[in-house]
Parts: structure tokens; C-alpha cells; sequence
């Protein structure tokens, strides 16, 4: 039920834990709601970063938990915040995204990483590290997960193969140390009883294949080119938009708009022109502070797409901005 060993080893090698600690998943989603059902009683409230994935926002209503938004900043999640939050909320979950945050595309700072870790500790909690974007990077080192520098089982980590291959690999891993594996084996059966073993072979023998290495640093390639390409466009069609720092990984830009704009105008403005954007607010537990939109670059063609993609969203912005 816990899935093959070897591809538990396989994940656990990257972790830097033991096969043991290891729970083969069908995809992240599936690793999520197992680890809030596992983590957080219904009623209770859910520590979350701001902006944050709009999948655990969902998952966490359905679940009956309380969405607590948590100020974040280019480094990731404020700790003294995060400390604040326990303290005024007596939540016992924290969600975050340490690596190329979804929307933001931050990284935790090195010095706060510990301080999470800690903070969660001192509060008798948990944090569910989800790193998704762990094979999205755009070239050069990562930091290892927070789970590998957690030696008192704080630390719940999701992680899945999804992203990198292809939707129907819906193949990912949760990994802790502790008792808490145990609670996280229990809610697991009851929700999906195992991961069908052709599938578990399959991605096996992908991930074990000397192609493997060589697909990854051509995600890495593909991704950095369409960033450059969209950064390039907004510079050239929207340059007030361009964000303040540029992210090292993921697949989308988070672009903060002039205040006022109308995001709901604006998605409907762009989707007469083809253009898919998401809106902010959608990102938010509570109240958006202010208007921002996602647009992504992974899903295209390549760099004339993109550029073609920014013309027509700098058409629709201005039809938000004449009150058409």
C-alpha cells in the first residue's frame, strides 16, 4: 500500500530520508488532501502563505478548515507573522511553498528556513512543505527541502511527478519523519488505497532512464527562454507591469496592476483576445490587497506565442483602462 520500495527510495534519495518515510501518492493533489485530513481537525484553521495556491484554498474548505492568510514578501513567508498567527489562531497547520512559490515564484530565504521549521515546532504543529516546483527550476543549484533539515518530524512534504512529465502522470510521494507517517498511512487507505503498480513501474523505469537527466535540463531550457520571452514582451507592450524581481523557476509571472483596475474586466478583456490570464484575488484567503494577475508561459508554443500573447493582453488592458 505505501507503494514499490524502490520507488520510495528513489524518492527518498532526494529528501535525504529512508524508504520508511516515504507514502507513493496518485499526484500532489492527492498528497494534499491526505495531509490536511491527516493533519487538521474539521473546524480548525489553516496557517496559509498570502498569495497562496488556490488548490489547498479549495481543499481546505472542502475539508471544512479555516484558510488563515499569512503576509509573505520577496523572501517568503514572514516569520514573526508566522509566529503571531499560531499564537492568535491556535492552528496547528501551516501550508507553504518554500521553492518558486505559486503565484509569487519566491524562495524562502535561507535565514528563515530554520525559523519556520522552529516556529511550527514551538507551536506544537506542522508544516506541509508542497514542492512542486522542484523540477520547474530554470538552471542552477536549489536548496534542499525543508524536510531534509527537520529531524523532529515538523515537517510533512508533497511532492509529485505531475508538473515536469505529463497531467496523466498523477504520480507524486509524501514524505515525514515520526509517528505522523503512520497517521498519514491511515487517511491514505481510506482515500485512495494505493497507486496502481503499472503506473509505479512505469514512472520507475521513467525517472531510472539515462533520458531523464537530459528531459529535466530541457524543461529547465524551455522554461527559462519562454520567462525571457514574456519578461521581454512586457518591457516592449506593458512595461509599469514587469515584476520587481524575476523568478528562477515555475512557469508563471505574478503582475501586480495599477490600483483600481478591474481584474474580473480584465480576464473577461483578455479572453476576447485568446489570452487566458488569472485573476488575483483568486490567490487570497481574505481580502487581495491588491489587483494582480497570473499569466503563465509554460502552456505555449514558444517565443511568438508569447510575444503574440502580450500584444493582444496589452489591447485588452487598455480596453480596462478607456472603461470600454
Amino acid at each position: 500500500m505505501e507503494g514499490l520500495t524502490a520507488l520510495r527510495t528513489w524518492f527518498a534519495r532526494e529528501a535525504g530520508v529512508g524508504p520508511a518515510q516515504v507514502l507513493i501518492t496518485a499526484g500532489g493533489q492527492a498528497a494534499l488532501t491526505t495531509a490536511l485530513r491527516a493533519l487538521a481537525p474539521p473546524g480548525s484553521a489553516l496557517l496559509v502563505e498570502s498569495p497562496t495556491y488556490p488548490g489547498v484554498l479549495a481543499v481546505a474548505r472542502a475539508a471544512g478548515l479555516r484558510p488563515v492568510p499569512v503576509p509573505t514578501d520577496a523572501d517568503g513567508v514572514r516569520p514573526e507573522l508566522l509566529a503571531d498567527a499560531f499564537g492568535a489562531t491556535g492552528a496547528r497547520v501551516f501550508f507553504c511553498q518554500p521553492l518558486f512559490q505559486n503565484p509569487t515564484g519566491a524562495v524562502l530565504a535561507p535565514g528563515r528556513r530554520a525559523q519556520v521549521t522552529e516556529i511550527a515546532r514551538a507551536a506544537g504543529a506542522f508544516v506541509i512543505e508542497d514542492d512542486f516546483a522542484r523540477r520547474l527550476g530554470h538552471g542552477g543549484p536549489l536548496p534542499a527541502p525543508l524536510v531534509a533539515d527537520d529531524p523532529y518530524g515538523t515537517v510533512v512534504h508533497v511532492t509529485s511527478l505531475t508538473k515536469p512529465t505529463s497531467p496523466s502522470l498523477r504520480v507524486g510521494a509524501l514524505i515525514a519523519r515520526g509517528p505522523v507517517v503512520e497517521r498519514l498511512r491511515a487517511i491514505q487507505v481510506v482515500d485512495s488505497f494505493f497507486v496502481p503498480r503499472p503506473l509505479q513501474e512505469a514512472t520507475l523505469e521513467l525517472v531510472g532512464a539515462p533520458a531523464w537527466p537530459r528531459h529535466l535540463r530541457a524543461v529547465a531550457t524551455g522554461l527559462r527562454e519562454r520567462r525571457d520571452a514574456m519578461l521581454a514582451a512586457l518591457r516592449r507592450e506593458l512595461p509599469d507591469l514587469v515584476p520587481d524581481r524575476i523568478p528562477a523557476g515555475g512557469y508563471q509571472l505574478w503582475l501586480r496592476l495599477p490600483d483600481g483596475t478591474d481584474e474580473t474586466a480584465l480576464g473577461t478583456a483578455a479572453l476576447r483576445a485568446s489570452v487566458a490570464v488569472a485573476a488575483g484575488r483568486a490567490y487570497f484567503a481574505a481580502e487581495a490587497p491588491a489587483p494582480y494577475i497570473r499569466v503563465s508561459f509554460a502552456d505555449t508554443s514558444g517565443t511568438e506565442e508569447i510575444d503574440e500573447g502580450i500584444r493582444r493582453l496589452a489591447t485588452a488592458c487598455a480596453e480596462v483602462r478607456a472603461g470600454i
